[in-house]
C-alpha cells in the first residue's frame, strides 16, 4: 500500500518537470534577467552588430522592425482646449523637430528610428535629455543618443544611500535615479584617452532609457535578436557551404589517380601540390602508364531551399515578424493569407509603439520640449493650467494594407453610418484632424478664387440587397 502511494506521489503529470532521458542536458535552473544581462548581453549585442553588418537576414529584420515600429515618425497632437495654443505649440515643436539632434545629424523623427535601431540590435539606447545654450531657436533643448556600452554593465560602485547595479543607480525601494554613463563609448579607438573611463552621473530624469523589457523590476535591455542569433549564424554557414559547393561544381576540376605513385611525366605548371593544366577543344592529353584523370562533380544539396525556408520561419517567429517581411518572398502567398498575416503582426507593431517607444521616449521628450518652451516665455499661461499643456496624442503612420481602396470604403460607410468620427478615421492614418480640415479649406478657398470646379466623388452606398420571400 505505501508503495502505491509512493508511487503515485513520485510520479510527476506534468511533462515539462519530468525527468529521464529526452530531458538530458536541459536546464534545469534560472537566474533572473538582470544577472542573465549583466553576464551575456555584452557579447550577445556584439554579436547582433557583427550579425547586422554582415548577414543580410539579420539586416533585413532590423530594417523591418524600426520601419514598422517607425516608419517616417511617431507624431505628436497638443490636446491644449484652445486652438491657437495649440496650433502655437505645433508651430514650435515644427520648429525644434528640425535640431532636436545635439550632435546635428538629423532631425526628432530621425532621432526615433535610431534609437529604435539601436534597441532592436543592441538590445538598448539612452537618450540624453539637456540644455545647450548655443543651439538656434528659442527652445535650448536638445537630445543626445547614447549606445548601450556607454552605461558599463559591470559598474559595481555603491554610494552611501544608494546603490548601483549594471550602471543604474537605484534607491532604497528600488527605484531608477541616475545613470552612470562613460563619456565616450570604451569600444571607440577614436575617441581621446585620457578620462575614457570617467563615468558622468545622469540624473533619472534627464534620460530617455528605450528598452523592451521581459520581467518585472529589469534594469538592461537584451537584443531582439538574442533568440534568432544561433540559427542565423548556424544558416549564414550553411549558405556558405553550399555557395562554395556550387563555385566548385562550376568549375572544370579533376583528380589524378596515379597508381605507381611516380607522379612524373605529367605537363602543365606545378604550383605546391596543385598541377594546373589547360585545355583547349579538341585536345588529346596522352598520360603515362598507370595514371588516369577522374573529374569532380559535386552534387548539389536537394533540399537547400526547404531547408532554409523551414529555417528562416522560424527565425522570423523568434523576432515577432511574418516571413514575408523578413524576406520579402511572397511567392507562396495570396490575398486573404497575406493580410491575416499582418493583422498579427500589426497588434505587436502597435503594442511595441505605444508600451515601448511612445512611453519610455516621445512622452518625457514631449514633456520636456513644453517645460522649456515654458522656461523660454512661449507659453502664456502655463502656470495656470500645466496640465492641459502637456496633454498630447501621438499618431503613429498607418500600415498601408495589400488593398487600401477596400479600407477607405469601409471607413467612409463607418463615418456615415455614425460608427467613426472623420477625426477617429484621419488619426489612424497618422494624420492631425485640424491641419487636414486647414488643409482641405485652403484648398476650398483656392479654388473659389481660381475659379476652378472641384467635384468630390459621392460617399460609397451599400448594395441592394433582396427581399425576404415572406416579406
Amino acid at each position: 500500500m505505501f508503495g502505491q502511494i509512493a508511487r503515485f506521489f513520485g510520479k510527476r503529470s506534468l511533462d515539462a518537470a519530468a525527468t529521464g532521458r529526452r530531458w538530458n542536458g536541459a536546464p534545469v535552473q534560472s537566474r533572473s534577467i538582470n544577472s542573465e544581462i549583466q553576464s551575456g548581453a555584452r557579447i550577445t549585442a556584439a554579436r547582433a552588430a557583427h550579425l547586422t553588418r554582415n548577414d543580410p537576414m539579420a539586416a533585413s529584420a532590423v530594417q523591418a522592425l524600426v520601419s514598422g515600429i517607425v516608419g517616417p515618425g511617431v507624431r505628436p497632437v497638443s490636446g491644449h482646449p484652445d486652438a491657437d495654443t495649440r496650433e502655437h505649440i505645433h508651430r514650435l515643436w515644427r520648429r525644434w523637430i528640425e535640431v532636436a539632434d545635439f550632435d546635428g545629424g538629423t532631425g526628432f523623427y530621425g532621432l526615433q528610428s535610431l534609437a529604435v535601431q539601436m534597441m532592436v540590435r543592441d538590445g538598448e539606447a539612452f537618450g540624453h535629455m539637456l540644455m545647450d545654450e548655443a543651439a538656434p531657436g528659442p527652445i535650448p533643448l536638445r537630445i543626445r543618443l547614447l549606445p548601450y556600452n556607454q552605461v558599463p554593465l559591470d559598474f559595481p560602485l555603491r554610494l552611501h544611500d544608494h546603490r548601483v547595479r549594471a550602471g543604474i543607480e537605484l534607491d532604497d525601494f528600488g527605484r531608477v535615479v541616475a545613470f552612470h554613463a562613460l563619456r565616450h563609448r570604451p569600444d571607440d579607438v577614436t575617441a581621446p584617452l585620457a578620462k575614457a573611463w570617467e563615468t558622468v552621473r545622469l540624473p533619472a530624469d534627464d534620460v530617455c532609457h528605450l528598452f523592451a523589457p521581459q520581467e518585472a523590476g529589469q534594469l538592461r535591455g537584451l537584443s531582439w535578436l538574442a533568440p534568432a542569433m544561433l540559427p542565423l549564424h548556424d544558416l549564414s554557414e550553411y549558405k556558405d557551404a553550399a555557395l562554395m559547393r556550387a563555385k566548385v561544381a562550376g568549375l572544370l576540376a579533376g583528380v589524378i589517380i596515379d597508381a605507381d605513385g611516380s607522379g612524373g611525366g605529367l605537363d602543365g605548371t606545378q604550383d605546391g601540390d596543385t598541377l594546373t593544366a589547360g585545355l583547349e577543344p579538341g585536345t588529346l592529353i596522352s598520360l603515362p602508364p598507370g595514371k588516369s584523370i577522374e573529374f569532380l562533380d559535386p552534387k548539389e544539396s536537394a533540399h537547400y531551399e526547404a531547408f532554409t525556408k523551414a529555417h528562416l520561419r522560424a527565425v522570423a517567429a523568434g523576432l515577432g515578424i511574418p516571413f514575408e517581411v523578413l524576406t520579402g518572398n511572397l511567392e507562396s502567398v495570396n490575398y486573404s493569407s497575406i493580410r491575416a498575416g499582418l493583422v498579427e503582426y500589426r497588434r505587436k507593431v502597435e503594442a511595441w509603439q505605444n508600451n515601448i517607444l511612445v512611453f519610455k521616449f516621445c512622452r518625457p521628450v514631449w514633456n520636456r520640449f513644453i517645460e522649456f518652451a515654458a522656461l523660454a516665455g512661449e507659453l502664456p499661461g502655463y502656470d495656470r493650467d500645466p496640465a492641459a499643456f502637456h496633454d498630447a496624442t501621438w499618431l503613429a503612420p498607418r500600415q498601408p494594407w495589400v488593398d487600401p481602396a477596400k479600407d477607405v470604403q469601409a471607413d467612409a460607410a463607418a463615418v456615415a453610418a455614425g460608427f467613426k468620427s472623420r477625426s477617429s478615421v484621419i488619426a489612424s492614418l497618422g494624420r492631425d484632424p485640424e491641419q487636414v480640415d486647414r488643409e482641405l479649406a485652403a484648398d476650398q478657398e483656392r479654388a473659389g478664387r481660381l475659379g476652378l470646379a472641384i467635384e468630390r466623388p459621392a460617399p460609397p452606398t451599400p448594395e441592394p440587397t433582396e427581399a425576404p420571400a415572406d416579406a
